[in-house]
């Protein structure tokens, strides 16, 4: 159960943010394994002053629409799925909603089931789930 932050700058419209969103769902349905309606994304919008970045490390150039994707899961992906998901996930921007794919960051971050807490404040699993 992947979670995502999506940072980027603000002014994009609500179809704009909504096309990301979907790109990423099927990025991670079609190439991480991810089960079709497990769909949990935060998207951060901030001032120009308040995201700053490097328009050329390892990348770029980088324009003005540069946004991060950090991804937190809860599962171990190997090194293929992983590089798979990164182009998908590029592929389908640059279709909808146009995004360039010197503009997109992606990090993972793994963490244990253990880490989670889906409702209830129980670790790992739901009440329903035990």
């Amino acid at each position: 159960m992947p979670f995502t932050r999506i940072t980027l700058r603000t002014g994009k419209s609500p179809a704009f943010l909504q096309a990301v969103a979907d790109s990423l769902d099927r990025a991670l349905v079609e190439s991480f394994e991810v089960p079709e309606t497990d769909r949990f994304v935060a998207i951060q919008q901030l001032q120009p002053e308040e995201l700053i970045f490097d328009r050329h490390y390892r990348g770029g150039p980088r324009s003005d629409d540069f946004m991060i994707f950090h991804i937190t899961t809860g599962r171990t992906r190997t090194t293929e799925t992983r590089a798979r998901f990164f182009q998908h996930l590029v592929e389908r921007l640059a279709e909808a909603p146009g995004v360039r794919p010197e503009d997109v960051m992606i990090i993972l971050a793994n963490s244990t089931f253990e880490d989670w807490s889906f409702a209830f404040g129980v670790q790992g699993a739901t009440p329903v789930d035990q």
